[in-house]
């Protein structure tokens, strides 16, 4: 990745969202590199979800979440490896319980310290969030599917399988209706490939199509996404239909045998008149690379 400005992704805590009872979320308010957090409540224990960027952001996250506990048992959990998201755990150590599934577990250890670096290269601000960053190592660690009981509130996390990453996990609050779906979902943004041969080949649309498609037959009242506004459940048919828009119309010339350059020129060319108010552009023609790869595969 080139680098480039982008503004201080600091983590605003005094600017929460309720969405049911003692469950708030922190937006991120359109703030590049920040992602939702989410505070869960039950009677005995609070859940935290995603740490933001850097331990500077995680402390700020910890000490609201500790005010919000009163007292409570601390959990921790993240969506999925990518810094953001996970890269300030280290500043809950000894103050939370840290848990994420196995494959996420693997891409913290194995994938953590190229991310670092690469992130580093996005700019100063960014740089300067992650000093001192070390990845950290879950204190406990699931399969498939856990199930976190907080005291007359239970939480499901659930594995998904390879598809934004190959540890993705998507929370859920059933007695809320709530649903915390990390980097699966952005709101008012074209989905994030993170393809990036020959250093990291792990995200699968294909996959990440059938992921889609079980979520949306789960049909959340709330969706909170990794990146955006909180939804309802538009949002997941929203990424559903583009990730299978995107995979037709990719298949589609690929099987015409049309030139990658043209492919990726035409497909992008689609998916902006589809969507001309989303964000992230550039993601498109990693989503078509992605695709192609896997075309036959």
């Amino acid at each position: 990745m080139a680098a480039f400005t982008i503004p201080d992704p600091v983590v605003d805590t005094d600017d929460v969202l309720e969405l049911a009872a003692d469950l708030v979320v922190m937006p991120n308010r359109g703030r590049q590199l920040v992602p939702n957090i989410g505070i869960v409540g039950g009677t005995h224990s609070v859940l935290v979800v995603e740490t933001g960027m850097g331990p500077r952001n995680a402390e700020n996250v910890l000490a609201f979440a500790t005010e919000y506990a009163k007292g409570r048992r601390l959990y921790l959990t993240t969506t999925h490896f990518h810094p953001e998201h996970a890269f300030g755990a280290q500043a809950f150590a000894g103050e939370a319980t840290y848990l994420v599934n196995g494959a996420q577990a693997e891409d913290l250890a194995v994938k953590g310290a190229g991310y670092l670096q690469m992130f580093r290269g996005l700019g100063e601000s960014v740089a300067r969030r992650l000093d001192g960053v070390v990845p950290a190592v879950p204190d406990l660690v699931y399969d498939d599917a856990h199930e976190l009981d907080l005291g007359g509130r239970v939480v499901r996390m659930r594995a998904t399988g390879r598809a934004h990453s190959k540890g993705d996990q998507v929370v859920t609050v059933p007695d809320a209706g709530v649903m915390f779906t990390g980097d699966l979902v952005e709101a008012g943004q074209f989905a994030i490939f993170p393809w990036f041969p020959p250093h990291d080949t792990d995200v699968s649309g294909v996959r990440w199509i059938e992921v889609m498609e079980r979520l949306v037959r789960q049909d959340p009242r709330v969706v909170v996404p990794g990146h955006g506004e909180v939804g309802d459940a538009g949002l997941l048919t929203d990424v559903h239909d583009y990730l299978r828009l995107l995979r037709d119309e990719t298949w589609r010339r690929r099987d015409s045998a049309t030139a990658r350059e043209t492919i990726v020129e035409e497909v992008r060319a689609l998916m902006i008149e589809r969507h001309p108010e989303w964000e992230g552009r550039e993601w498109i023609e990693s989503g078509v690379g992605c695709l192609c790869a896997e075309h036959g595969a």
